[in-house]
């Protein structure tokens, strides 16, 4: 058994892997964790000691088999409480994480294999992320950044970059959720803004800011 802390760390630190293939540094865990790069540090000291991780200084850290399984677990559990909290308790998307953090923290196998089967044994969770399945296997889906469709092309929301409570909101009151059909009908050589039509019936302009944290599956193209 792990702390919340270590669980939290060696969560961030495999995310951030997922970004990269070079080795992680303490200054990018400590913007992850929001945490000063000397507390990064000494966790990082300890985490290696537990053989969960590979530390090297001045060459950055790498999750060992434990680590990674360890994270991954952890993310699992996250993800399938953001779905219950969503699906089942019709907590809006842009409220589920942070609760989802208290909760991912459980430590009874039975019960998160329960609330598996539970829901379904689902693929995704409300944002559109994996969720790994009880090996410890991750189905990713074929998404792309909204911002790479050109003119004419159709996708499916599918998932989002940015999880930020006021980025969730945005997009849930212009009605951009996971699901909706998008038409990209003009690109602005400005700005890179885009105009597009949403569900065959509405029409709205996008910044570029916008788009590029909006995942599709990309459809048929219009052109």
């Amino acid at each position: 058994m792990y702390s919340f802390t270590e669980e939290n760390y060696l969560k961030a630190i495999y995310k951030l892997q997922e970004q990269s293939d070079a080795n992680i540094n303490t200054n990018a865990i400590a913007l992850s964790v929001q945490t000063k790069a000397a507390s990064v540090t000494d966790m990082v000291k300890k985490l290696s000691e537990k053989k969960l991780l590979k530390y090297e200084k001045y060459k950055g850290v790498e999750l060992t088999a434990e680590g990674k399984r360890v994270a991954i677990e952890t993310v699992r559990k996250h993800r399938l409480w953001e779905t219950f909290l969503h699906t089942k308790l019709n907590f809006s998307w842009d409220t589920v994480h942070d609760i989802a953090e208290q909760l991912e923290h459980i430590q009874s196998q039975e019960l998160v294999d329960k609330l598996d089967e539970f829901l379904g044994f689902p693929k995704h969770d409300p944002h559109g992320d994996p969720i790994p399945a009880r090996d410890g296997e991750i189905q990713r889906g074929n998404f792309v950044q909204l911002n790479e469709l050109k003119t004419g092309e159709e996708g499916v929301i599918s998932g989002v970059v940015n999880h930020s409570s006021v980025f969730l909101k945005h997009l849930e009151k212009n009605e951009l959720t996971l699901g909706k059909k998008i038409r990209i009908m003009e690109i602005s050589e400005f700005d890179q803004s885009v105009q597009i039509w949403l569900n065959e019936n509405s029409k709205m302009q996008l910044s570029n800011e916008v788009v590029r944290n909006i995942l599709v599956k990309k459809g048929i193209s219009y052109e």
